[in-house]
């Protein structure tokens, strides 16, 4: 009964990540592909990936992407973690209150976070372009390192930064010399996950752009509209195992972290 249970838990599993991961597998192999059409398999070619390379619009909206991704994740990192390091010291009722309140733009549709973003800029006459695009991605990224770092606070103890400031340290000496280093796993995978969240993100992109910068979500979409490129197949590629990646490297970071803070607490 116990083997069979496992077998279906297997079997589901399988078929889920199956038919999850079955276009993107398609569309990853057909990137290699000599032809211009998905219909036939002509033979395989790097030719796609080094004409995406050619591309001085493509290669404009990939310096844009990852410039806009790096940025806002090391701003939302600062404002994140001094966030989370505040939110730790309320009392009961403003904390879950804060809280309460951070999750909303995580859990809010992206359409509407896009939108009011759109109307906050035209309200305050920001020209759209690069800086709204910034703006924009920050303040989603905001709260995926508060809720990154906030655990690690918990999970600390309490008294190292009361001990440092008995032992004469300023508070922004503490939490430079005593709080960041024991938080930085937590804000280390924050900013993993803000500048994966960045690096792919469209909806919010395109409407706190309104077109007139392109990052590399907004260049595909713009080029599927008058029909499929194959460089869109490569691009599409790169840019999933980029993001694979990088979730990786966070699961692993965070259980390397969770192993050794296992092996203290038996110690």
């Amino acid at each position: 009964m116990v083997r069979l249970k496992r077998f279906f838990k297997r079997f589901y599993l399988a078929i889920l990540l199956f038919f999850l991961y079955l276009p993107i597998l398609m569309l990853m192999v057909y990137s290699f592909n000599g032809g211009k059409t998905m219909a036939k398999w002509t033979g395989f070619s790097l030719n796609w990936y080094v004409e995406l390379f050619k591309d001085p619009v493509i290669m404009e909206a990939l310096g844009v992407t990852l410039s806009i991704a790096l940025l806002s994740s090391l701003i939302a990192v600062v404002v994140g973690t001094l966030a989370a390091i505040g939110i730790n010291e309320y009392k009961k009722w403003p904390k879950t209150l804060t809280i309460n309140l951070t999750y909303v733009p995580m859990m809010n549709a992206d359409i509407v976070t896009g939108i009011s973003l759109l109307l906050l800029f035209i309200f305050m006459r920001i020209p759209r372009g690069y800086g709204t695009l910034l703006i924009a991605h920050t303040a989603f990224n905001i709260p995926y390192v508060i809720f990154s770092v906030l655990p690690k606070l918990r999970q600390m103890d309490p008294n190292l930064y009361e001990a440092a400031l008995d032992m004469g340290a300023t508070p922004s000496y503490a939490v430079r010399k005593v709080l960041i280093p024991e938080l930085m796993p937590g804000i280390m995978t924050g900013f993993i996950m803000a500048f994966t969240m960045s690096f792919d993100d469209f909806v919010i992109s395109f409407f706190s752009t309104q077109g007139l910068v392109n990052n590399l979500s907004t260049y595909i979409y713009s080029m599927a509209r008058v029909g499929i490129n194959p460089k869109i197949n490569a691009l599409s590629t790169i840019m999933f195992v980029c993001i694979i990646t990088l979730l990786i490297v966070t699961n692993v970071q965070a259980n390397r972290h969770s192993k050794k803070q296992q092996k203290q607490q038996r110690i």
